[in-house]
């Protein structure tokens, strides 16, 4: 498949919003997706391309000068297993080595919550080499436990 990473974008692009709310198996919650459209303008936003039409997307969360964290991602399923996922991810750590980040960071259901989607999102970040830190309810609540892996980069 053809596609290329474009950005970082820091505008609002509706693109994302819409991407998530074709997600509904990780992004199902409302309060959850207004909060991402709300927070996604500004932050260094990649954009997946395949001719004109955006497929996916990655919003990086800079935290401190030693650490980042992949805030949302999201690929339109009909494009899920293409390498759409490892580019953002290889683009977004790009720019945060370029800026002498130490870190990456992504939260994600934990595993304590046994949902088959979010089973399969641990596999991935696992993949990239996330490894998991720890497990925490007090972030999201206890039906949706955070599960926050890290990265050397």
């Amino acid at each position: 498949m053809n596609f290329n990473i474009e950005g970082p974008f820091f505008e609002p692009s509706g693109d994302c919003e819409r991407i998530l709310r074709a997600l509904p198996d990780w992004f199902g919650l409302e309060a959850a997706l207004q909060g991402y459209a709300e927070t996604i303008p500004g932050l260094p936003t990649f954009l997946a391309k395949t001719g004109q039409q955006t497929v996916g997307f990655l919003s990086l969360k800079l935290h401190n000068p030693w650490s980042a964290e992949i805030y949302v991602m999201g690929i339109l399923p009909a494009f899920h297993h293409n390498g759409i996922g490892r580019a953002l991810i290889e683009k977004a750590e790009e720019h945060a080595k370029n800026r002498n980040i130490e870190y990456l960071q992504v939260k994600t259901l934990g595993p304590s919550n046994a949902d088959a989607s979010y089973a399969k999102t641990r596999a991935f970040y696992a993949a990239m080499g996330f490894r998991p830190l720890e497990e925490f309810s007090q972030i999201w609540d206890e039906n949706n436990p955070c599960l926050v892996m890290v990265k050397r980069i």
